[in-house]
């Protein structure tokens, strides 16, 4: 292995830091905020670099996908959860089918650590687009862990596909009478109402990754 620059040792450093405090990898944004970088594309060079002198192992398909040689031990249990799609927190996204929110084929992931998911199961991730959620600390380019389910509870924050117009936002759940209040949480916009039967939920929030650019 050749002899380390002060950038790529503290690159280094900060994928062991995260390791030993968080239990998981940092993500080349993590890197970038944690060695002052100016973009993604520097610390993927450096990263390239590390890997070219057998200092880590990197899976580029997957968020989080780094490894120190020699101290994979560091890792803690992880869940791969797909990245599948697009979500609108907004007005509501169309999508070309409900399929989208159920599909576990992705060339995207993140990788998860276990004690974060609470034994949740059939967990995926999606996309944020748009600011109706800002005042849950949901942002627009945000990354939203989501157990899928078909069900929900007053308040819940859901992925609500609407069948008749085949689009699907972010919003929260509430029950009025005989209609369903899909409330965002920006003050400047307004609810949605739908008829339970031009419902279907599919997956609830369980978790926020947010973005760093």
């Amino acid at each position: 292995m050749k002899a380390l620059s002060p950038r790529r040792r503290r690159v280094l450093e900060v994928i062991r830091e995260f390791l030993e405090d968080k239990g998981y990898p940092p993500t080349v944004r993590d890197i970038v905020k944690s060695c002052g970088m100016s973009s993604t594309s520097v610390a993927d060079y450096h990263l390239r670099a590390l890997k070219r002198g057998g200092y880590i192992r990197r899976d580029s398909g997957v968020s989080r996908g780094i490894e120190i040689v020699g101290e994979e031990r560091r890792v803690r249990n992880t869940v791969k959860a797909p990245i599948i799609g697009l979500i609108a927190a907004g007005e509501p996204l169309p999508v070309p089918s409900s399929d989208i929110l159920t599909a576990v084929d992705s060339m995207d992931a993140l990788e998860i650590p276990q004690e974060l998911l609470r034994g949740k199961e059939n967990v995926y991730a999606l996309r944020v687009k748009g600011t109706s959620m800002i005042d849950a600390l949901i942002d627009d380019g945000d990354i939203i862990l989501m157990e899928y389910t078909n069900t929900a509870e007053e308040g819940d924050l859901v992925a609500a596909w609407l069948d008749a117009e085949e689009e699907v936002t972010l919003k929260r759940f509430h029950r009025e009478g005989e209609r369903i209040r899909l409330q965002p949480a920006n003050s400047q916009m307004e609810p949605i109402y739908v008829s339970p039967d031009n419902l279907s939920i599919k997956g609830r929030v369980i978790g926020v990754i947010r973005s760093l650019l």
